[in-house]
């Protein structure tokens, strides 16, 4: 492959990974997002396969999991029910069963351990 396709794909990955992060919280397609950095749906399902490791579905839904973390772990909780919500999820139970797959607790098991390795 080409170095500047090498590159273009690689530029490809960040724009879409950049909204991604910006944006985890709000409804989120690959059509979408493979729009607004003008390039296919398919082309973009290869580049995240290819380039990140996994699939676009797969890698919102760990940036989106890992920002509930940081939340969970924050000083000044907030509820479980509205960081799923800050995070893209409408339905707590599909966020708590998502979460605890992602990081083996459920949120509120991880945010009691988050707080007492704070305090301890």
């Amino acid at each position: 492959m080409r170095p500047t396709t090498n590159e273009r794909r690689e530029d490809l990955l960040r724009e879409a990974l950049e909204i991604m992060h910006a944006e985890h919280g709000t409804p989120l397609e690959l059509d979408d997002i493979a729009r607004r950095i003008a390039t296919s749906r398919r082309h973009l399902q290869r580049v995240f396969r290819e380039l990140h490791g996994e699939p676009f579905r797969t890698a919102l839904t760990h940036i989106r999991l890992d920002r509930a973390a940081e939340l969970l772990a924050e000083p000044s909780p907030v509820k479980i029910r509205e960081v799923a919500r800050r995070v893209g999820y409408q339905e707590p139970a599909q966020f708590a069963k998502a979460f605890r797959r992602r990081h083996g607790l459920v949120p509120s098991e991880y945010r009691e351990r988050a707080t007492a390795s704070v305090s301890a």
